[in-house]
């Protein structure tokens, strides 16, 4: 594995973990930490591993962009941050393994981005979430487009205008996050989701992940036209064929990858 600055990545049997590494800084999405991510869930992602856990040390999750990074700089410098910052949210929908957000501690703003744009999400009673834009004098437009897609048009724009931070039970009430564990529970608890959403074929895991978010948006004549065309197609995999012979010979399959 590289060796990175401000995160690192750990690979443990099928599973790879990638952690936000600098707490001092509060786990900033600075560019050089954003560009860091983009290598790991590109590497990540091309690799046999089956499904990631996205975590982070210190006592804050990710506080969101790095200030320093924005004031003061041009305006086509912000807008390439905010670009690579949209690359790193759709990569990590795009690869094909589960993607499971281990958050131990309040996510605000491009941190409360990334929670809700990995698959799954599992909090910690001690966490919490927050668009602090609101608040202040740069309004949180990019954190709000994920967020809305997880909780909703209105629960977005509370958590957007109000600047509030949204406590870990009521995230998991909103649809923000899985579910809420006691603190010493989260890595169990976290560990227990990854290895049930990676049972079966990776292979058809990995296209019924990217088809359900090419689908999940679309209106639904199109979605169903989308997805009639790809289960079709995914009828012809070797998992796929295998699977049912299996269930209809009663024996345990056997994957070409997978669990």
């Amino acid at each position: 594995m590289v060796d990175y600055e401000n995160i690192t990545v750990r690979r443990e049997g099928d599973f790879t973990a990638v952690t936000l590494a600098n707490p001092g800084k509060r786990n900033a999405l600075a560019r050089q930490t954003l560009d860091e991510l983009i290598d790991a869930f590109t590497t990540v992602g091309a690799s046999d591993t089956l499904g990631v856990v996205l975590a982070s040390t210190g006592p804050v999750f990710s506080a969101g962009h790095d200030f320093a990074d924005v004031v003061d700089h041009e305006h086509a410098e912000v807008r390439a941050l905010l670009v690579t910052c949209t690359r790193l949210m759709n990569l990590m929908q795009e690869i094909p393994q589960p993607v499971v957000a281990r958050v131990h501690a309040l996510a605000t703003a491009a941190g409360c981005q990334l929670v809700a744009s990995c698959d799954l999400a599992v909090a910690a009673e001690s966490a919490g979430f927050c668009l602090p834009g609101g608040k202040g004098g740069w309004f949180c437009h990019t954190p709000a487009v994920a967020i809305a897609r997880n909780v909703g048009r209105k629960r977005a724009l509370e958590m957007a205008l109000s600047g509030d931070v949204v406590d870990a039970r009521t995230a998991a009430e909103w649809g923000l996050v899985n579910r809420v564990v006691p603190d010493e529970q989260l890595d169990s608890a976290v560990q227990d989701l990854l290895e049930r959403v990676t049972r079966g074929s990776a292979e058809s895991k990995g296209l019924g992940k990217q088809a359900f978010y090419a689908q999940v948006d679309l209106d639904q004549p199109k979605a169903y036209a989308y997805a009639v065309e790809v289960m079709a197609a995914a009828s012809q995999l070797d998992d796929a064929a295998e699977g049912m012979h299996a269930f209809l010979g009663k024996r345990k399959p056997e994957w070409r990858r997978g669990r």
